[in-house]
C-alpha cells in the first residue's frame, strides 16, 4: 500500500459530489493536508451547489449529468474550470489520465455508468454505490481483472471487514483489490451489522401505520432519503450481503447479519480458528472513505473517535427475517446472481420513490419488490446492455404494479 507521507498526492475524482457520501469526500479531502487532491466533481442537476464546491476546492473539471440542469451558475466558472455535460461527460472525466482514484457516490442505479467507466480506464474506484455490485457484481471484477483496474470498499461495513482482514493477514484482502482473495479459506463468516433503522422493536402489525417521516428519522446515521428509506426496510442490508458476496468472493451462506442498535460494531470477521475481529468506530462515513481513498494508509480523520465515557452498552441481535424479509430477500440474490440484482434493484427503486411520495404504505416496499423478483424471467449471465435493458422493464413493470 502507497505510504501517503513519502508519495505525491492522490488526484481524486468525485462522482456524486453534492450528495452527503460526496460532502463526506470533500471533508476527507480538506482535512487531508495535501494527501489527496479534487480534481474532479460531478452531480447531476445541483448547479449552484456544484459551482459553489468548484470555487472552494478548485478542480480542473466538473460534470453536469443532466442536460436540461440551469448553467446559469456556472458561467462564472468557465474560465477557470472544464465545464461538460451529460453521462458522456462521466465517461471523459474519470478516463483522464492524471485521475488516481475515483470515489464512486452517485446514489442507486445511475452510478453503475461511473463506476464501469472508471474500472474500463484500469482505475481504482473507492465504491460508495453498492448498487453497482448489486446490478454487475460479476461483470465488474471481470472487467476490472482485465483492465488492471480495483474495487474498494466505502460502505462502512465492508470498510470494517477489509480492516479486520487486513489486521490478521494482510494477504486476506479484499476480492477486487492487491493481493486478490487469496486465503478466503480462513474465514468461517463474515457478520455484517446492522442499526436496525427506527423500526427496530416494531412489530409487523405496526409497520403500515408507519410515516415517512417516522422512515427517514434514523437513530444513529444521516444519510439521504433513498437510503434512509431502505435502512427502515433493511433493503440496504440485503444489498450489503449481495455487495459482500462479490467482493470477498464468499458465498451467501457465510454471510450473516446482527441487529446492532448502538452502530458502534461496523462489522465482524469470524475465522475457522475461533477468532473473531471486529472494527469499531463512530457513525461517521469519513473514516471509511478515508481508508479507501488513502487505500487504508492511517492519518488523523475530520470523523470525531468513540467517546468511550458514554457508551454504556453494545447489544447484538439476531434479526426477525419476517419483520424484515429484505434480508432473506438478499441472501437469495446473491445466492442466484444473474439477473436478480438488476431487477431487485429497480423495483427498490420505484417502490421507495412512491412511499416517499405517498402512494403506498411503508410494509408494501419489500413485497412489491419480491413480487417484481418472482414474476421476472430470470436469465443467467446477462451482459451489460442486457442488465440495462432488464433495469427499465422492472421499472416498468414495478410502475404498473403499483398503479394498478
Amino acid at each position: 500500500m502507497p505510504n501517503q507521507e513519502t508519495t505525491k498526492p492522490r488526484r481524486v475524482a468525485i462522482l456524486g459530489a453534492t450528495g452527503s457520501i460526496g460532502q463526506s469526500g470533500l471533508d476527507v479531502v480538506a482535512s487531508s493536508c495535501g494527501r489527496l487532491v479534487p480534481v474532479t466533481l460531478t452531480a447531476h442537476s445541483q448547479t449552484a451547489k456544484l459551482a459553489e464546491l468548484a470555487r472552494r476546492f478548485k478542480p480542473e473539471t466538473i460534470v453536469v449529468t443532466d442536460p436540461q440542469a440551469d448553467r446559469t451558475p456556472l458561467a462564472p466558472l468557465a474560465r477557470s474550470v472544464r465545464i461538460l455535460y451529460g453521462p458522456e461527460g462521466i465517461d471523459e472525466a474519470v478516463s483522464a489520465p492524471d485521475v488516481d482514484i475515483v470515489l464512486s457516490a452517485i446514489v442507486g442505479g445511475a452510478g453503475l455508468r461511473g463506476t464501469w467507466r472508471s474500472l474500463e480506464a484500469g482505475k481504482t474506484v473507492a465504491l460508495a454505490n453498492k448498487e453497482s455490485l448489486v446490478l454487475a457484481g460479476p461483470l465488474l471484477f471481470d472487467l476490472a481483472r482485465r483492465t488492471g483496474g480495483r474495487i474498494l470498499p466505502v460502505d462502512s461495513e465492508h470498510s470494517a471487514v477489509w480492516q479486520a482482514i487486513a489486521s490478521r493477514a494482510p494477504a486476506l484482502t479484499p476480492y477486487g483489490t492487491a493481493g486478490g482473495a487469496g486465503g478466503k479459506d480462513q474465514i468461517r463468516r463474515l457478520i455484517l451489522t446492522a442499526s436496525g433503522g427506527p423500526f427496530r422493536t416494531k412489530t409487523l402489525d405496526e409497520l403500515p401505520r408507519v410515516t415517512v417521516a417516522d422512515a427517514l428519522a434514523h437513530p444513529t446515521w444521516k444519510m439521504g432519503k433513498k437510503i434512509t428509506i431502505d435502512s427502515a426496510t433493511m433493503m440496504n442490508k440485503a444489498f450489503e450481503i449481495i455487495e459482500a458476496r462479490w467482493l470477498f468472493d464468499l458465498p451467501p451462506e457465510k454471510i450473516g447479519v446482527v441487529i446492532h442498535p448502538q452502530s458502534v460494531i461496523h462489522s465482524m470477521v469470524e475465522f475457522i480458528d475461533g477468532a473473531v475481529l471486529a472494527q469499531l468506530g463512530t457513525a461517521d462515513m469519513r473514516l471509511p472513505i478515508q481508508l479507501a481513498l488513502s487505500e487504508m494508509t492511517r492519518f488523523p480523520c475530520p470523523a470525531p473517535p468513540l467517546d468511550w465515557t458514554k457508551i454504556q452498552n453494545l447489544e447484538l441481535i439476531p434479526p426477525d427475517e419476517k419483520r424484515f424479509a429484505a434480508i432473506p430477500l438478499g441472501r437469495r440474490v446473491a445466492r442466484e446472481g444473474g439477473s436478480s440484482g438488476a431487477v431487485v434493484n429497480a423495483a427498490n427503486e420505484v417502490a421507495v420513490a412512491a412511499f416517499l411520495a405517498g402512494k403506498i404504505p411503508f410494509h408494501k416496499i419489500i413485497e412489491i419488490v419480491q413480487a417484481i423478483l418472482d414474476h421476472h424471467q430470470f436469465e443467467k449471465e446477462p451482459a451489460l446492455e442486457r442488465l440495462f435493458e432488464l433495469d427499465r422493464q422492472a421499472r416498468r413493470e414495478t410502475q404498473k404494479w403499483i398503479s394498478d
